[in-house]
């Protein structure tokens, strides 16, 4: 049974855009909005280079990654031809315009991967 955990009004979120939301371990999470006010979720890494998808272009029900030009799918996360690769994508429930994402997989999901850091690499302690 899933625990749904509110995160938004759909209207918080920009039409063809994104917001972001933070988790204490892991990448963040992307919630995106279409055009026709439909409601996707994505781990917030593009499947190239880790390009932050939710400063991406929405069109349709894909989103382009800001860094490569890539387009992710949105309902499945997964890079379209001739690009392959999948981002995690995460449930999404709307009710009365409050968007919910899965509590579960919020704290689970994908919380292995290391959140993307600009700069130059730093060397690791001894």
């Amino acid at each position: 049974m899933n625990e749904w955990k509110p995160i938004c009004r759909v209207d918080d979120i920009p039409v063809l855009g994104a917001r972001r939301v933070a988790r204490s371990a892991g990448v963040d999470v992307a919630v995106f909005r279409n055009a026709e006010n439909q409601v996707f979720a994505l781990l917030d890494r593009c499947p190239h280079k880790g390009g932050p998808l939710s400063q991406g272009i929405v069109f349709g029900t894909s989103v382009a990654c800001p860094l490569h030009n890539w387009a992710i799918g949105l309902d499945d996360g997964c890079a379209k031809s001739p690009d392959e690769g999948c981002t995690p994508r995460f449930a999404v429930k709307v009710t009365d315009g409050v968007v919910h994402l899965d509590g579960e997989e919020l704290a689970t999901h994908a919380t292995d991967l290391e959140r993307p850091v600009a700069g130059p690499k730093r060397p690791v302690a001894a």
